[in-house]
């Protein structure tokens, strides 16, 4: 029986990437899936066949995170169509990276809505579900920067620390009706926006690691299947970095 057996998971932004990854380990693990993203588009379709191959019950919908309407008629029909939300993964991220100076109203309205208002949206959607269940766990996709910070990143670190003050404040707040909240701050994370860069970049990167090798998606997945699962019972208002001890 997998750690996850009867759990419903709601992860957004999960099309691709870390959410992809997260989806297919929860779902490796017994979890049912449901996965929004702005459309579900082929890259969509394939990550629901690659779900549906471990015979679990999974739907994509198409939904701006950064929305609040939208966020809690998406979870409304979750609800109905699952039954229940045990496990919500905030991962629905954006980075509009420039220097402080040069930092558009856009470009910090933008990743801030995206990153940080979704939390709020999506766990304000969730929160009487949890609650009425007595139970549930909220994991917020934040950062090392957000820890750290990041020159030319000013908005994106603000956004994934903002995560991180969000998931502590619910982790207090909704602790009596057994509601757990943490976050996650992956580190140098392998994946097609970090594949882009010149290889001289991503060396020098690497260097600064201590376990001398870029993460991988399911370095992160592996991380929140523990916090989903009842592994994870008495952990709450925590931020774990997976980082290979980059910031530690």
């Amino acid at each position: 029986m997998g750690l996850l057996e009867g759990k419903v998971a709601l992860i957004t932004g999960a099309a691709r990437g870390i959410g992809k990854a997260i989806a297919l380990k929860f779902a490796s693990e017994g979890a049912d899936v449901a996965f929004t993203d702005l459309v579900i588009n082929e890259a969509a379709e394939e990550t629901i066949r690659e779900i549906e191959a471990f015979g679990h019950k999974v739907k994509g919908y198409a939904s701006n995170a950064a929305d609040f309407e939208q966020s809690h008629d998406v979870v409304s029909q979750i609800v109905a169509d699952f039954g229940r939300i045990d496990i919500l993964v905030n991962n629905a991220g954006i980075t509009k990276d420039g220097l402080m100076l040069r930092m558009t109203e856009a470009q910090w309205d933008a990743v801030i809505n995206v990153n940080l208002k979704s939390a709020f949206n999506f766990i304000h959607a969730v929160i009487p579900v949890m609650a009425r269940q007595r139970g549930g766990s909220i994991i917020n996709m934040s950062s090392v920067v957000g820890v750290s910070g990041n020159p030319g990143q000013c908005n994106y670190s603000a956004s994934k620390a903002g995560m991180i003050g969000l998931a502590k404040s619910i982790a207090k707040e909704m602790g009596p009706r057994g509601i757990r909240a943490n976050c996650i701050a992956p580190g140098f994370i392998i994946s097609d926006m970090t594949k882009a860069l010149p290889d001289e970049v991503r060396e020098n990167w690497v260097k600064t690691i201590p376990l001398r090798r870029g993460g991988t998606p399911e370095d992160v997945a592996n991380v929140a299947v523990f916090l989903g699962s009842d592994l994870s019972s008495y952990v709450s208002g925590q931020v774990i970095h997976c980082c290979g001890a980059m910031n530690c």
